[in-house]
């Protein structure tokens, strides 16, 4: 009997407007889907604002398979709870939650309470379905599902692995980006290099990682706290959030400086650009015994001469229900003013969102879809 009823509410269509990229390049369509409903260990939550990550952009930009089908991105969102399934524990209706990547809670790594790491991480964030194959917009020949979520949609399915619970005094639109990019460059900062007071680090590309970067490196104490970019404003702003120092890198030596500011090379280094030439100076520029943090997908050499070393960070190794109430505590005590890189854009209007951050104009877009 109990099988029977979850069969008929998983199957009860529910309607769903969400933003659906169906070709390379997009644009973006709003069309309105047909969702199954949650299963017994998931929610149904009502996405009210999601912002727009560079992985999400480079998804649309370079989409390598259109065979795969049309496709619904999104994985920074946050939105009240609709409907929590009968297995699930901790959340029920009502409840706001921001969401994150998604792991399987079952292997190794996630025992240990490393999700970043956890096993099935490339399927379940990547592959577009459930852990068993299926996907709850199969009905409209959409595939759902991005790390987890598909949060460009007014509706969708998260878990408890990737839902964090939030308080409902703060605006769910503006803690909307904590989900994966700022929690990425402040984990970098707080969790994987693990910064003590007084070391120096030089990030390159002060987009919302590099910036989110900075943030926690003033929180920390790091000294000197180096800025990399070339566009004069996020220079500008790099430095009201706590760079010591900034570099415009079209029309300065970035190692020359580097070399002057920090009476040498640094102790850290964070890698945000994709670009060869700052990869390169990211790894020449580190102290002996330093330690070089990429989070674009480059794979740089482990160990190098002195004793240094590159990292691929994922995440910035943090467990999202522990670390992002972390970063909205900080944010309480403005200690972590986020807030400065976000812009709000109506869902309708994806696409400008997405050509502006293309473009520079926007460090963190971030999607209105519904009201609370």
């Amino acid at each position: 009997m109990a099988a029977r009823k979850e069969r008929t509410v998983r199957d009860r269509a529910l309607p769903t407007r969400a933003a659906v990229l169906r070709r390379r390049g997009g644009p973006l369509a709003i069309e309105t889907l047909e969702m199954e409903g949650p299963r017994d260990d998931e929610v149904l939550v009502r996405i009210v604002a999601s912002g727009i990550c560079h992985t999400d952009i480079r998804y649309v930009d370079d989409w390598y398979d259109e065979s795969e089908g049309p496709l619904v991105l999104g994985h920074e969102g946050a939105g009240v709870v609709e409907k929590a399934g009968a297995k699930v524990a901790g959340l029920r209706r009502g409840d706001h939650v921001v969401l994150s990547y998604q792991s399987c809670g079952r292997c190794g790594a996630c025992r240990r309470a490393r999700p970043f790491e956890c096993r099935d991480s490339s399927m379940l964030n990547w592959g577009f379905q459930r852990p068993d194959g299926s996907n709850a917009l199969e009905r409209s020949g959409v595939k759902g599902h991005f790390f987890g979520q598909s949060s460009f949609a007014s509706r969708t399915l998260a878990t408890v692995r990737n839902a964090v619970k939030v308080p409902k005094a703060l605006p769910l639109e503006t803690l909307a980006p904590l989900g994966c990019g700022l929690q990425t460059g402040a984990g970098t900062v707080m969790n994987s290099l693990n910064i003590p007071a007084g070391a120096g680090i030089a990030v390159f590309g002060t987009g919302a990682v590099g910036l989110a970067a900075v943030m926690a490196a003033r929180v920390v104490g790091a000294s000197p706290i180096i800025g990399i970019d070339i566009v004069p404003g996020r220079l500008e702003l790099a430095r009201e959030l706590g760079a010591t120092h900034t570099i415009d890198s079209r029309n300065e030596d970035v190692a020359a400086r580097v070399k002057a500011i920090a009476g040498g090379g640094v102790d850290y280094t964070l890698e945000t650009t994709d670009n060869d030439r700052m990869y390169g100076l990211s790894l020449e520029l580190l102290n002996p015994k330093g330690t070089a943090a990429l989070v674009t997908g480059a794979s740089g050499p482990s160990r190098m001469p002195g004793g240094r070393k590159a990292l691929c960070i994922v995440e910035g190794d943090a467990v999202p229900q522990q670390f992002l109430p972390k970063l909205i505590a900080l944010w309480r005590k403005g200690l972590f003013p986020f807030e400065r890189l976000v812009k709000f854009y109506d869902f309708e209007d994806v696409n400008r969102a997405i050509a502006d951050a293309r473009r520079g104009a926007t460090i963190k877009p971030v999607l209105r879809i519904s009201r609370v």
